[in-house]
């Protein structure tokens, strides 16, 4: 545990230039105190005990806003950033190094049994607000944009973002300065809207041109 916790201390002062002490850390952070009390309801959860790892992932709910269900796997250096309203579903599957912001859900599509949850890989970054639902993987090195629905699988090392969440730039492996940069991503919706801008620009210069042609035209006659 004691290891744990000083795996959690170096994650967050690598990955938050706001932290400036362990002090700071214990009493402020909400992630912090959420993945110490999931490490300890997935570890009674394994162990099949009733009632208690629920009984303390609704406490963790109470006491940060983060709820994540005590079957969820979660790996290492894991961090939460803020966290408010970031909800994992109990299936979920997280790999190492991955970090994710607030209102983030990694939920289920519906009432079916079994795997419903997603499959996280390592070094995945998902942005303020994003939803990643059913038995989907997300792949190593993936980007995921702020706002984003993500409801298929999605390939390592690229960028998705939009509703429903689509792949718009493959990328090589990440590294660990690109982890916050998830904010610089591409707008593929914006790209399309400027480029049928410039093409109704064109048609009308072109329209434009056809009517002074045709009334030089009717002048010569």
């Amino acid at each position: 545990m004691f290891a744990v916790i000083r795996e959690q201390f170096d994650t967050i002062f690598r990955e938050d230039p706001a932290a400036k002490s362990r002090l700071e850390i214990v009493l402020c952070y909400p992630g912090f105190h959420a993945i110490l009390l999931h490490r300890a309801a997935h570890s009674l959860y394994k162990r099949r005990v009733p009632l208690l790892p629920r009984m303390i992932s609704q406490f963790s709910r109470f006491l940060t806003g983060i709820e994540i269900h005590p079957g969820a796997t979660i790996g290492r250096r894991f961090f939460i950033d803020h966290g408010m309203g970031v909800v994992i579903g109990e299936t979920a599957e997280i790999g190492d190094d991955v970090l994710i912001y607030q209102g983030v859900t990694l939920g289920g599509t519906g009432k079916e049994k079994g795997k419903r949850h997603p499959t996280v890989g390592n070094k995945v970054v998902i942005g303020t607000g994003a939803k990643v639902l059913g038995n989907i993987t997300i792949g190593d090195h993936v980007k995921v944009g702020a706002g984003s629905v993500v409801v298929r699988n999605v390939p390592p090392n690229s960028t998705v973002v939009g509703i429903p969440g689509r792949v718009v730039r493959s990328h090589g492996a990440m590294n660990d300065a690109e982890q916050l940069e998830h904010g610089k991503l591409p707008d593929p919706e914006g790209q399309e809207i400027a480029s049928l801008r410039q093409r109704v620009e064109q048609l009308e210069d072109l329209v434009r041109t056809l009517a002074d042609t045709r009334a030089v035209t009717r002048g010569a006659e």
